[in-house]
């Protein structure tokens, strides 16, 4: 590609260019111009700005989200703040420190450039801008590399439309309703992943009572709306009416635009993963469900891909799990970023029993960059493993559990990228209300859920990330 000359260059060339090769009329009585006799002068293209990144403020993510003025960050750099109040937050002793010593312990923050952190620690905003979501407005900044392309991808819980969530979506003549308070947010994401726990038939016999979650096509609107790319059909309800409807729901999805995972007409089919390229960045996507209910599919029957696993379908049964982590491993070598979605753990409990924590580390060794989970309808814990990140339980999303406070509790996790690197993981915390659609939870509720997040966590709090081996690609920071 040619390189232009600046302004002011091009302006010198133009004159001389004239003055050697235009006549001007002077006028009657004017005299001929007289012929240029040295050569036209040049200003050479100034040398490109060196590149900068932003310096951020790493807490740890248990602070929360920090909003910080310049002045602030500069004081601190200054070392004249020795209380986190004066960053708004829980009173205490802060000091500065390294990365290392930031997920280990609350009272420390460090001043890194935004290249070394991960999801393992949380950044303040400043000025209004996030370093890591609008790193361009961000208004401090260090000499460093030029930046990769950015990528957000919004991961939301179970999200269920059948029942008396489909009853009340008829009864208002809007199928698109229980989703609709969120779909902005969801819509803004480069990539929306989500657990659809209801079929688009009914072509069988309901199979599980009046637990059985079956929702009309017409809800594929409100799919569309919230900007839903890949939805995993793992689950124990993808059966709920049967193999036909199962299959009829994969090929609804699939004519509406929508990218289904972890289900379909054959093994091969459910243990496919969905493969789909965001910014230049190839994302992979796994699904399975260890629930049981929804038929294991075969060589040749429809159902999930299946894992046996405590609590409900276990001991843990290692040639189901070695059949998974060989798909995250052949997955690997084809993206950059592998994205994994189970559907376990027992309900209605912020712990994880001991089969979710040794299957997600099983994943991330074999290559996942993040787990997501579904199921237990409360949010479980999170945590960091050699770089992957891992959220146990994100809850309900979109659910008609309305007999206790904590199955309408959940929090959406939004995942930043730069190029194949895990910059962030953002808990959004949100409430679904009366009419079973999620909303953003602030205050006091907000942080309740978040504390039992973090309640949740002892791995986060406890020790920090190891690093990946070396030839991983798409791995997070130090951070």
């Amino acid at each position: 590609m040619p390189v232009r000359a600046p302004r002011a260059a091009v302006a010198v060339l133009a004159a001389g260019a004239c003055a050697a090769a235009c006549t001007v009329d002077p006028g009657p009585s004017g005299p001929e111009p007289r012929a240029a006799t040295t050569p036209p002068s040049t200003v050479a293209a100034p040398a490109p700005p060196a590149a900068r990144v932003p310096l951020v403020v790493a807490v740890h993510p248990s602070r929360g989200r920090l909003s910080l003025r310049s002045e602030t960050v500069q004081a601190l750099r200054a070392g004249e703040l020795t209380d986190w109040r004066r960053l708004g937050s829980d009173p205490g002793p802060l000091r500065t420190g390294s990365l290392r010593e930031v997920r280990r312990d609350r009272s420390i923050v460090a001043l890194v450039p935004a290249t070394a952190v991960g999801p393992a620690v949380a950044v303040a905003t400043v000025d209004g801008a996030d370093p890591l979501r609008r790193p361009e407005s961000y208004p401090l900044t260090v000499p460093g590399e030029k930046l990769p392309p950015l990528t957000k991808v919004t991961v939301t819980g179970d999200v269920m439309l059948g029942r008396r969530v489909g009853d009340r979506l008829a009864r208002v003549g809007d199928p698109a309703a229980a989703l609709r308070p969120m779909a902005g947010r969801l819509a803004a994401a480069d990539l929306t992943i989500g657990n659809l726990e209801s079929t688009l038939s009914k072509a069988g016999a309901p199979r599980q009572g009046g637990d059985s979650f079956g929702a009309a096509p017409a809800v594929r609107e409100g799919l569309r709306l919230a900007g839903f790319d890949v939805l995993s059909l793992a689950n124990n309800h993808a059966g709920d009416y049967g193999a036909r409807a199962l299959v009829e729901t994969v090929r609804r999805l699939r004519a509406a635009g929508f990218r289904p995972v972890g289900a379909g007409a054959d093994i091969r089919t459910a243990a496919r993963p969905v493969v789909t390229t965001r910014n230049g960045v190839r994302f992979g996507v796994v699904a399975f469900n260890a629930i049981g209910e929804t038929p294991a599919a075969g060589r040749a029957s429809p159902g999930v891909l299946q894992v046996r696993m405590q609590p409900r379908t276990g001991p843990l049964n290692r040639s189901d799990l070695d059949r998974v982590t060989r798909v995250v491993r052949g997955l690997r070598d084809r993206v950059d970023v592998v994205i994994v979605l189970p559907h376990w753990g027992a309900q209605y409990t912020h712990r994880t029993v001991r089969d979710q924590r040794l299957v997600a580390r099983e994943l991330v060794d074999a290559g996942a960059d993040v787990v997501v989970g579904g199921h237990p309808h409360w949010v479980q814990g999170v945590e960091v493993r050699r770089g992957g990140f891992v959220a146990y339980s994100l809850g309900n999303f979109v659910f008609d559990m309305d007999f206790m406070r904590k199955t309408q509790e959940g929090i959406l996790l939004e995942l930043v990228f730069w190029g194949p690197a895990l910059k962030s993981a953002r808990l959004l915390p949100y409430v679904v209300g009366p009419d079973f659609a999620p909303r953003v939870a602030r205050g006091a509720r907000g942080d309740g859920i978040l504390e039992d997040v973090w309640g949740a966590s002892p791995q986060l709090r406890r020790r920090a990330a190891t690093p990946r081996p070396s030839g991983r690609r798409g791995r997070a920071g130090a951070g």
